[in-house]
């Protein structure tokens, strides 16, 4: 024979709502955490890591961009521009 205690249903109906009620604290205290830190970040004008790799690789390109530009040509290659030919030739 199973019985129902009414004060231990209280107890587990509390504990229920407690237990929500610290993990909807927990969630607002980071939410909270989370805003203090993103206005220090903006204070001390910090920047976000994807816009820091984003900028890295664009410098990188940049660089391996110039340095193909200094480079000398290779020797047998001609520089030499052709002039274009107007009508009389």
């Amino acid at each position: 024979m199973h019985t129902r205690s009414p004060l231990l249903d209280e107890f587990a109906r509390l504990t229920t709502g407690a237990m929500g009620l610290a993990q909807a604290a927990g969630e607002e205290a980071k939410a909270a955490m989370r805003a203090q830190a993103d206005k220090v970040a903006v204070e001390l004008d910090l920047v976000r890591k994807d816009e820091l790799e984003a900028l890295r690789a664009e410098v990188a390109a940049l660089r391996a961009e110039l340095a193909a530009l200094k480079t000398p040509p290779k020797t047998g290659t001609s520089r030499r521009s052709a002039r274009p030919q107007d009508d009389a030739g």
